[in-house]
Formats: C-alpha cells, structure tokens, sequence
C-alpha cells in the first residue's frame, strides 16, 4: 500500500468511488508551476536528478504533498529567474496552483507555500 492516503473526492456512492492519489496532486502542481513566467526550474533530489538524465521528466519535482487534518498542504520549492518580482511570481504560482487544482480534481488547497530556493542568472553575451 502506498505510504500516504488517497484523497476521497466522490459524494455519490451509487457509482463508485473516485480516489486522488496525492502523486497525481504533485504532477498536477508541477505542470501548473511551470506554466507561470518568471520560473527557471523547481528544486530537485539526487533521485530526480538521474532520472532526468535518463530523459524521462519528472513532474513532480520541487513539490511535497502533505495531506493533513485541516486539509490539504502544498510546499513549493523554484529557482526564479533573476530580475522578477518575487512576490508578484509567488503570488501567480499560488494563484495558478490553485485554479488548476481546483479545475482539474474539485479539491480545496489549505495553503500553498512557495519556498524560493535560487536564483537563475542567465549569462549575458556582449554583441559586437
């Protein structure tokens, strides 16, 4: 079994039941962290790493899933491009986070916590 619960989202017990595995929520926040400008990259382990260079992607990356008494709690951990406005990208990431979310799998996100972990200095080349 898997070591965190999944999340229950179905009212209707005619049917069936429709469960969340919290893996599907980080895939999720994944993608929709990437799609906001001003994001370079999301903070990765030794694991995520090797995978990468075995070209598959991980999108999960940079994010941890914790699912709670009081809901449901979500840590982000990006690297921004240098010269953004933090607050205005951590503000968007928050806002699309939770759109997405809520769009795609009806859940309610207690928090979203946005951890700046670098900053991506992009080389500049001097044209003559």
């Amino acid at each position: 079994m898997s070591e965190q619960p999944l999340l229950n989202v179905s009212d209707n017990t005619n049917l069936g039941t429709v469960e969340i595995a919290p893996e599907v929520i980080e895939v999720i926040t994944g993608i929709a962290a990437s799609e906001v400008d001003g994001v370079s990259a999301m903070r990765g382990n030794f694991a995520t790493g090797v995978v990468e260079r075995f070209g598959r992607k991980s999108h999960g990356k940079g994010v941890k899933v914790d699912l709670t008494e009081n809901g449901i709690l979500i840590d982000l951990f990006v690297v921004l491009n240098f010269g953004v406005s933090i607050p205005k990208v951590a503000q968007k990431l928050q806002e699309n986070i939770r759109q997405t979310l809520k769009n795609m799998t009806a859940l309610e996100i207690d928090e979203i916590n946005i951890h700046v972990v670098g900053v991506h200095m992009e080389g500049t080349e001097e044209s003559e």
